[in-house]
């Protein structure tokens, strides 16, 4: 991982269907109607929030770009069709067109949704996320996935639309509470695992600085994620190949928020269980050492205590791994670390493999 200076970062999302753009640096959210100007996104723009972000970010937002939100509830159950008809309604009423932005400022679920609703909007109208958690900043406002979730599982109902820029000002972390950042950061971890090993020694060394927001722990820590996630989407914008190591962790995180109807986790304690047992599994297969297992295990540790799974059923999980999106003609696509910092994606993880996984990690039978 290499170090960079304070000055915002420009990154290039580049696939064959579009070009993102995504700047990060501290304090750039007060430019951001210039941003917008100078990237020639279309001048009758609608910002889709929810009330607890309005209520922190509201002021700046709307000194630099005059105009009232449309606000969705706030929370994972809410990441919904019927928050995505709000949005309709609203830009509906407000006259939007085919050359009308939107603009998404909040955390991943207000991204998700209104980023479904600017796919789905006329066929599709230009996307703006404006990302004020940090996993949003290092994970779902970059690559274009969008959608909602479905009773019966989490994301389930989705679209690929890249946004046209994407704005991550570490200012906006600041508000956050302790465990939502510390959410973000096993995301952070993530990256470290699929693809970087200085980045996930950053986090263990620098952890201290990057909870106490100091610029220069945690704006690196933030680019370097970011641009590990554009190099993937710029390889692989639909999940064909390199993009599924993106998903280490997700197969029993997302099946832990499901059987937990998305109430009990936040995506970012969901995902550091998942990889907890991928990396489990990884072991136990003897394809990543003990010591690198345990690596994964301490840092996850340090950074704060995970909610409990002890009292949920490993078969109510294990049916909800049925149902994951990465299942591909009934085989699940499943990714293990091999070592910090590379992964490997099989298909022959077997339900025994991971029910014993789970019985490890604590979970009931």
């Amino acid at each position: 991982m290499t170090t960079t200076s304070l000055e915002p970062s420009r990154v290039e999302v580049v696939t064959a269907s579009h070009t993102s753009t995504i700047w990060v640096g501290d304090g750039l959210v007060t430019t951001l109607g210039s941003l917008l100007d100078a990237h020639g996104v279309g001048r009758k723009r609608f910002v889709v929030s929810n009330p607890r972000v309005w209520r922190h970010h509201g002021a700046l937002i709307q000194g630099s770009v005059p105009v009232e939100p449309i606000l969705i509830p706030d929370g994972e159950r809410y990441k919904t069709l019927a928050s995505v008809s709000k949005i309709y309604d609203a830009l509906i009423r407000g006259g939007a067109d085919r050359g009308s932005t939107l603009v998404a400022v909040g955390g991943g679920v207000v991204g998700d949704t209104a980023g479904f609703a600017a796919a789905s909007f006329l066929r599709g109208i230009t996307l703006v996320h404006v990302p004020t958690t940090l996993l949003a900043q290092v994970d779902s406002a970059i690559g274009g996935k969008v959608g909602v979730n479905h009773a019966l599982g989490k994301n389930l109902i989705g679209a690929f639309h890249q946004p046209a820029l994407v704005v991550s000002d570490p200012r906006l972390l600041r508000t956050l509470p302790r465990r939502e950042f510390r959410s973000g950061l096993y995301e952070v971890v993530k990256y470290g695992m699929i693809w970087s090993r200085g980045l996930f020694d950053h986090v263990a060394t620098k952890s201290k600085a990057v909870f106490a927001h100091d610029p220069a722990a945690l704006v690196p820590a933030i680019l370097e994620s970011t641009r590990i996630k554009a190099e993937v989407v710029s390889k692989d914008e639909r999940e064909g190949g390199l993009r599924r190591i993106l998903n280490f962790g997700h197969t029993i995180g997302h099946a832990l928020e499901a059987v937990t109807a998305y109430r009990r986790f936040r995506h970012g304690e969901a995902i550091a269980h998942g990889m907890l047992g991928a990396a489990d599994i990884a072991a136990a297969r003897g394809v990543l050492s003990a010591e690198d297992r345990d690596a994964l295990a301490a840092l996850i540790a340090k950074l704060g205590a995970l909610p409990s799974v002890t009292d949920l059923s490993s078969q109510a999980v294990l049916e909800a791994v049925r149902r994951d999106k990465k299942v591909v003609h009934g085989t699940l696509h499943y990714v293990l670390a091999t070592s910090i910092g590379q992964t490997a994606t099989v298909d022959d993880v077997t339900e025994a493999e991971i029910g014993a996984t789970l019985a490890r990690m604590g979970l009931r039978s």
